[in-house]
């Protein structure tokens, strides 16, 4: 069986999109928010209260949560290696923590995978003496030239990828995850990405979302020199999380002093509905040559539903921002990874 019989390719969807790219709706000017673009109040902001983890573990006792894990992508920037399998500390990779992590907060996993890292990965945890996930898969999409004709690789066929993590919204509800875990009662999903290994299974944190009574919560922590990604913002008045390729080139994005951590709190019921996402124009090299990939991302369904938008701590004993990038981003970071994996969250 092919990559795309396999993975879920759409060719209706990818017959439109390509159609868009073709007549130039689709381009790298398109990807900017259009209206009034102004930072958020500070009182949108919702400091984390420790306070508040009592409520949190009285849900997770109840066995209302549960947690998952990004692990699609194209697993390039660990030379072809995918990072969720890569060692970190201790002898035990990405994945594996984050996985002994749901085990000591007693909550499900599940964790999506793409055609790139799903066979690798799900061997790997075959082998690991924890409790196994529930695996599912994001789709599969093809690239394409600037004009929209598809794009070939130096082998002269069809260069599959993984349209971005916006496709959680959609995979998790076809592949029948959303109704397995309201069977098992649960309520709420914690959502992070697997090389953040600061994103743990918090009970403040769900009771933050509790106590906020909207259906999403968003991470999000104070920047720092150098960071890049989205940020929540006021967009014709209405909150929501901007990707930061897509403010316009005249905004100032330090006049936002937080930024997104890709981390979430979902209402089940929130995920269980179709999402309109906006898709995306990124061009990648490949073969030495542009290649066209359209892509959504998960951020941008707060656009749709009410959020909180919560301040985490970054650093310390209970930070909740850590991602490692790259094969240099890991080899510097190792003793602090050390530190904070074996520290607690808890007071």
């Amino acid at each position: 069986m092919s990559v795309v019989e396999r993975y879920h390719f759409d060719e209706s969807l990818f017959e439109r999109l390509q159609a868009l790219v073709a007549d130039g709706t689709l381009s790298a000017e398109s990807n900017y928010v259009r209206g009034r673009i102004e930072p958020l109040p500070s009182e949108a902001l919702v400091p984390l209260d420790r306070a508040l983890v009592h409520k949190g573990q009285e849900a997770i006792d109840r066995g209302e949560v549960a947690a998952a894990v990004l692990n699609g992508g194209m697993a390039t920037r660990f030379g072809g290696v995918v990072k969720g399998i890569v060692e970190v500390v201790d002898g035990r990779s990405f994945l594996e923590w984050k996985l002994l992590d749901a085990e000591r907060a007693g909550v499900p996993m599940v964790v999506m995978n793409s055609f790139a890292t799903d066979e690798a990965t799900c061997e790997f945890v075959a082998g690991l003496e924890v409790t196994q996930p529930r695996f599912f898969t994001q789709s599969v999409s093809l690239r394409l030239n600037r004009d929209g004709t598809l794009f070939l690789d130096e082998d002269g066929a069809a260069a599959p990828y993984a349209p971005g993590h916006g496709d959680f919204v959609r995979s998790v509800r076809r592949e029948g995850v959303l109704d397995e875990l309201r069977a098992r009662g649960v309520r709420l999903l914690l959502l992070s990405n697997v090389d953040n290994l600061a994103a743990r299974v918090d009970p403040a944190v769900v009771g933050a979302h509790v106590a906020g009574g909207r259906p999403i919560t968003l991470e999000v922590t104070e920047k720092a020199p150098g960071d890049k990604g989205g940020a929540p913002a006021l967009v014709d008045g209405r909150p929501m999380a901007v990707e930061g390729f897509r403010f316009p080139p005249d905004f100032d994005q330090d006049r936002i002093p937080v930024f997104a951590t890709n981390c979430f709190v979902f209402d089940l019921d929130a995920l269980d509905r179709e999402y309109d996402l906006t898709w995306l124009y990124v061009e990648k090299e490949v073969s030495g040559k542009p290649a066209v990939q359209l892509e959504q991302l998960v951020n941008e369904v707060t656009r749709l539903q009410p959020t909180t938008f919560l301040q985490v701590p970054r650093t310390g004993p209970q930070g909740r921002f850590f991602p490692v990038k790259t094969p240099e981003d890991l080899e510097a970071s190792r003793e602090p990874l050390r530190e904070l994996l074996h520290s607690s969250v808890t007071d």
